[in-house]
């Protein structure tokens, strides 16, 4: 992972995460609450495994994993499905790949004019978020 992954960063803007949300069958009165979140990236490698945890003041989420090993993942804090994920480089990209009665979802992370991009997808919804690094 490049080392300018890791890091804490925190949210600039959030473009179709209502949408998104609608794809994964999140409630609206949910959706209502996690519009109005900034949320708060960390970004760590510690040995092989890599943590990615997605803070707020409404809920957190961790995910701990290795590149291109399978495992299961359990959507607690978000949607609450249990996949199967994969996370992967391409090119610059750490790219995940989650296979569950949700089509197409997944997620991208890479780092682009010193700012933090992740695209979540799913069932053809794309919500874009771009983050700034807490110094």
């Amino acid at each position: 992972m490049p080392a300018s992954l890791c890091g804490t960063w925190d949210m600039l803007s959030n473009v179709n995460f209502e949408g998104y949300m609608i794809a994964l069958g999140i409630g609206l009165s949910t959706r209502k609450v996690a519009l109005r979140l900034k949320h708060r990236k960390v970004i760590e490698k510690i040995s092989e495994v890599y943590v990615i945890k997605t803070l707020s003041t409404f809920k957190n989420y961790a995910l701990s994993f290795r590149i291109n090993e399978e495992f299961d993942e359990y959507t607690k804090g978000l949607d609450g499905r249990h996949c199967k994920s994969v996370v992967t480089w391409e090119g610059n990209r750490m790219v995940c790949t989650q296979k569950g009665e949700k089509k197409n979802r997944g997620w991208a992370h890479w780092i682009e004019d010193d700012k933090l991009h992740l695209e979540l997808y799913c069932e053809g919804q794309i919500c874009k978020q771009v983050f700034k690094q807490v110094a």
